[in-house]
């Protein structure tokens, strides 16, 4: 069962230990994984990510990680679909609030599953969608 979409800083902050992650997303992803359900990843955060190890801000390693933690069974993120009906949802993600495109897909995600968006994101977070941080 899904309980929440991860904003791309949310996942490589948890997967790799970083105290920027806020005690609440960390105790909220802990506990989904420790219930053993899942915390979705949009694959524009796949994207970010490369984009991020372009411009040195993550390390070179950080995509081929991620994508091993993606591909464990037994690990709390998985990939989200990216589908027509994710699409749609982006119509529910106002562009005035959420203007950057993938930020609007990741959030857009989540009101297409039904679940918050876990994000430090500002826009997102003081949006109608619901969020935890």
């Amino acid at each position: 069962m899904i309980a929440g979409v991860a904003d791309t800083h949310v996942a490589v902050w948890y997967l790799f230990g970083d105290p920027r992650l806020s005690a609440t997303a960390k105790a909220f992803i802990d506990q989904t994984a420790a219930m053993r359900r899942t915390i979705q990843l949009a694959p524009i955060s796949l994207a970010e990510v490369i984009y991020l190890i372009e411009k040195n801000r993550l390390p070179a390693s950080a995509y081929a990680d991620l994508r091993r933690a993606l591909a464990n069974p037994h690990h709390v993120l998985k990939e989200a679909p990216f589908t027509a009906e994710v699409v749609e949802a982006m119509r529910q993600v106002s562009r005035n609030s959420v203007p950057d495109m993938p930020d609007r897909i990741v959030a857009a995600t989540a009101v297409y599953l039904g679940v918050p968006v876990i994000s430090r994101d500002g826009r997102i977070r003081t949006s109608s969608i619901q969020t935890i941080w």
